[in-house]
């Protein structure tokens, strides 16, 4: 009767340290995913705030909340299933998956480039005005939208880093990077959209520093939106053109991986700070091509239109 349950302790203690085991194989195969996500993370996180903005301040936290629970369906219903499909009976997709999702994210970069610098016509016809309710309702709507694009592209980066792995921790490891960027994302959403509620409460306080820190918030949030905006595209720019030049080598079209990489690597060599600097010029080699093919997919999407008006 001893021996068995020394068995049978032995036997739970074995199970254990296999779950142990797969749970830290889980981790470091999430952590190694979100890692390569980050850029598209970034521009996540800097375009949501604009869809909970001009609304009142007790709508933008439910707004933001309605957007969460519809990028954790996205990533849960959609993509995870269509990732895993991807992965156990068309692993040759992955890569030109995400080089087409690369092109969008170069795509819609420079388009936001190119509209900064380009004159608005204020010919144009105003929108219909809308209800708040209706507003609320189109704005959530879009941001999903954007949201299944991103998260479409954070989990095709994902599943390349784990396309090794067998499908269950590709599954674990998938499941946990879905739902610790949405958590942290949109986290970071809604702190920024109550950012300035929270400076102009601080403000009202009777301390003086208080009250000068709350006036700073206020002060700072145009800024750190306009920053956000600014640094999402760069992202979008770094990690679309990243992807297509990665996806190039791996279809043995080295001259552009091979100049890229040649650059890091002179760049790399500087004494002291050649990691930095080699890592910089990766980043921005990778940034120049995405911006010339989202500057000519941009000049072909504007093109097909005007030649169908005519």
């Amino acid at each position: 009767m001893a021996s068995g349950l020394v068995a049978l302790l032995d036997d739970v203690a074995a199970i254990a340290k296999l779950a142990a085991a797969s749970l830290d194989d889980v981790t470091a195969a999430a952590g190694k995913a979100g890692t390569k996500a980050v850029g598209v993370v970034v521009d996540d996180t800097a375009v949501t705030p604009g869809y909970a903005m001009g609304f009142t301040p007790e709508r933008e936290l439910p707004i933001v909340a309605r957007i969460a629970v519809g990028s954790l369906k996205n990533k849960f219903i959609f993509l995870l299933p269509g990732a895993l499909l991807l992965s156990a009976f068309a692993p040759w997709a992955v890569t030109p998956v995400l080089m087409l999702g690369g092109a969008y994210l170069c795509y819609e970069a420079a388009e936001k480039i190119i509209e900064a610098f380009t004159p608005k016509d204020e010919s144009e016809e105003t929108p219909l005005a809308l209800s708040s309710a209706e507003m609320e309702k189109q704005k959530i709507a879009g941001a999903i939208r954007t949201d299944l694009i991103l998260s479409g592209e954070i989990m095709a980066i994902s599943l390349a880093e784990v396309a090794d792995m067998s499908l269950g921790l590709q599954a674990a490891a998938l499941a946990v990077v879905a739902l610790a960027m949405t958590v942290g994302v949109y986290g970071v959403v809604a702190l920024i959209v109550k950012m300035d509620d929270i400076g102009v409460h601080l403000a009202q306080r009777s301390k003086a520093s208080v009250r000068a820190t709350g006036r700073g918030m206020v002060k700072a949030m145009p800024v750190l939106l306009s920053v956000l905006a600014k640094v999402g595209t760069a992202a979008m720019l770094w990690v679309g053109g990243g992807i297509l030049v990665h996806g190039l080598h791996d279809f043995h079209l080295d001259a552009i991986p091979n100049l890229v990489e040649q650059l890091a690597h002179t760049a790399g060599s500087v004494p002291g700070v050649g990691a930095v600097t080699g890592w910089m010029a990766m980043v921005t080699a990778s940034a120049v091509v995405g911006l010339i093919v989202g500057g000519v997919l941009v000049g072909v999407m504007h093109v097909i239109p005007h030649r169908k008006k005519h």
